[in-house]
């Protein structure tokens, strides 16, 4: 069983308050969910307007697949929002 985690830094330039951070983030995880199906969460600066952490985490018995969706997923979030630093780790 391997687990990978990813923590993505993200940047929201066009926010000038937390309410419209949080519609940006809603956006960003229900689109990443329904794609792919992995858990994902805001886990830091939830009180900075334009800047978010969130955290995802997805499970699979091969490594190789875990680590190329894990990409896959990292790829599709830069596409959806500003990201400024993206953390990956792979535990088997």
């Amino acid at each position: 069983m391997t687990v990978g985690i990813a923590r993505i830094t993200l940047f929201v330039p066009e926010s000038h308050s937390l309410k419209e951070k949080r519609m940006v983030l809603r956006r960003v995880k229900d689109r990443v969910r329904n794609k792919f199906n992995v858990a994902i969460a805001e886990v830091e600066e939830n009180d900075v307007w334009q800047r978010a952490v969130v955290g995802l985490a997805l499970l699979g018995n091969d490594r190789r697949f875990v680590e190329s969706a894990l990409d896959e997923v990292v790829r599709f979030v830069r596409d959806l929002a500003e990201t400024t630093n993206v953390e990956r780790e792979l535990m088997t």
